[in-house]
């Protein structure tokens, strides 16, 4: 039987982590999801070709049975238009991923077939369909992966002298914040699953990386489970970072267990200093008053905070942002990614701002956090672009860098000096990026894979897609 080629397409974004800055490499790249259903492709029937338009050029004229394109919103356009110029050849197209996933019907007037959900759970099926010639319309996973014997992902795909981050180890599925903003409850379920912790070590000790991201959504989401892990990766003699809520990073074991097993670096989704705020959009988990002294307990045991921001809340009037940098300044943050509050189709703060008439922009290219999409409560949109930038200013300013370089202690002083780096260039293209010209709204609304377990959202939800009540 001839080996069938399937050829995985990651569509170029114009963002901070995927832009290659630093020695033509790229801080990172989204892959994990396409690294994963290479895995999951039988080697005997497909040779599987990895294309991440961000380093290099997409081979339009490579012979392939099928292409595979995973598209988060902000560059999904551009999955459209790779999707469009393979049909055109008559090449099938397939496309998952997160904006796929909520708007498959616009989706599939680019593409054969939409993949919602887990590809894992679908995949078979999908390439059965494909060799008998009926492959078209929803996949959808009828389920969530129980998360055992998932397929190694296929790490010898990645061309790893472009990033400095290429390795990206998966130990949970699911989020249990809620948080009105995010996809991740939708996509992947309100409750974490575990990959089981012998799995977890063996990626880890054949992905042929010594530096690896844990790719969880929030690593540290409950009191045990991460404790497990670490304790297992004591001895590797492995560097890793990984996102976590700010909860349980205040465990003083927590923080023995991961400086000893390697832990250089934990993003923490701080979001806002204002505790009503952090209450309005369901982060229960985050306390302001404790955030100082949580950035100076990490540093003591030599580990770096990334500390996430972001304006533009109902809550934030143009103080907000002067505030914030000062409070992120005089706390230490090793660095800080402040961004603007983007309403993913799908998410609860989408069908809020819908409903009150309030987005004003459906181009997708726009939704990246930087551009401004909808009309704030209590400023303007510029005034919310230009507020950000000024934090942003502030924040990378000389003397900021100079008073936040960590002399003292064991945080890594090269790694500092490259993610600010990388933070302090995205200033500069926040510049380019005005308030996004208004659009009419598209003809399909999102439907999330998963609707939320709250009563209240899911007949938010069920109103805007027109689905029965409950």
């Amino acid at each position: 039987m001839r080996q069938r080629v399937l050829h995985l397409i990651n569509p170029k974004t114009d963002s901070l982590t995927t832009r290659p800055l630093y020695l033509n490499r790229a801080l990172y790249s989204p892959l994990a999801g396409l690294l994963a259903v290479a895995g999951a492709t039988p080697r005997e029937r497909y040779h599987v070709v990895l294309t991440d338009e961000n380093i290099e050029p997409i081979d339009f004229e490579l012979k392939a049975d099928l292409v595979g394109i995973s598209a988060m919103t902000s560059y999904v356009n551009r999955g459209y238009e790779i999707a469009d110029a393979f049909r055109a050849r008559g090449v099938p197209v397939a496309m998952g991923g997160i904006h796929p996933s909520f708007m498959p019907h616009e989706a599939l007037t680019h593409c054969d077939a939409v993949v919602i959900g887990e590809a894992e759970l679908v995949l078979e099926r999908l390439l059965d369909d494909l060799e008998h010639g009926r492959m078209r319309g929803v996949y959808r996973a009828d389920r969530l992966h129980p998360m055992d014997g998932l397929p190694m992902p296929r790490y010898d795909l990645v061309k790893r002298n472009r990033y400095l981050n290429s390795t990206f180890v998966q130990t949970s599925r699911g989020c249990s914040q809620g948080c009105t903003f995010c996809c991740e409850p939708l996509m992947y379920g309100l409750k974490a699953r575990y990959r089981p912790v012998a799995e977890v070590i063996r990626e880890v000790e054949s992905c042929g990386a010594r530096t690896i991201s844990i790719n969880d959504a929030d690593f540290f989401s409950t009191p045990e489970r991460p404790k497990e892990v670490m304790r297992a990766l004591k001895g590797h003699g492995i560097h890793w970072q990984a996102g976590v809520t700010s909860k349980l990073a205040q465990d003083d074991r927590m923080l023995e267990l991961a400086a000893e097993s390697g832990c250089t670096l934990l993003s923490i989704g701080f979001e806002s200093i204002s505790r009503d705020t952090l209450k309005s959009v369901h982060k229960h988990v985050n306390r302001p008053e404790t955030f100082a002294a949580l950035v100076e307990k990490i540093h003591k045991h030599g580990i770096m905070v990334i500390g996430l921001f972001m304006f533009g809340f109902d809550g934030d009037d143009r103080s907000v942002f002067e505030e914030t940098a000062r409070f992120t300044i005089e706390a230490g943050y090793d660095a800080c990614a402040y961004s603007i509050l983007t309403p993913y189709p799908g998410t609860l703060t989408w069908y809020e701002m819908k409903k009150a008439g309030r987005i004003v922009s459906y181009d997708w290219d726009k939704y990246d956090q930087n551009n401004v999409v909808y009309r704030p409560a209590q400023m303007s949109g510029h005034e919310l672009r230009h507020g950000t930038m000024f934090a942003c200013d502030r924040f990378y300013a000389a003397s900021s860098l100079v008073r936040r370089f960590p002399l003292r202690g064991k945080r890594g002083r090269l790694q500092w000096l490259v993610y600010n780096h990388f933070f302090k260039k995205d200033v500069a293209a926040l510049r380019k990026n005005p308030v996004a010209t208004p659009t009419p709204a598209p003809d399909v609304v999102p439907a999330p894979p998963i609707l939320p377990l709250d009563r209240t959202l899911r007949q938010a939800v069920l109103e805007a897609t027109g689905a029965p009540g409950e």
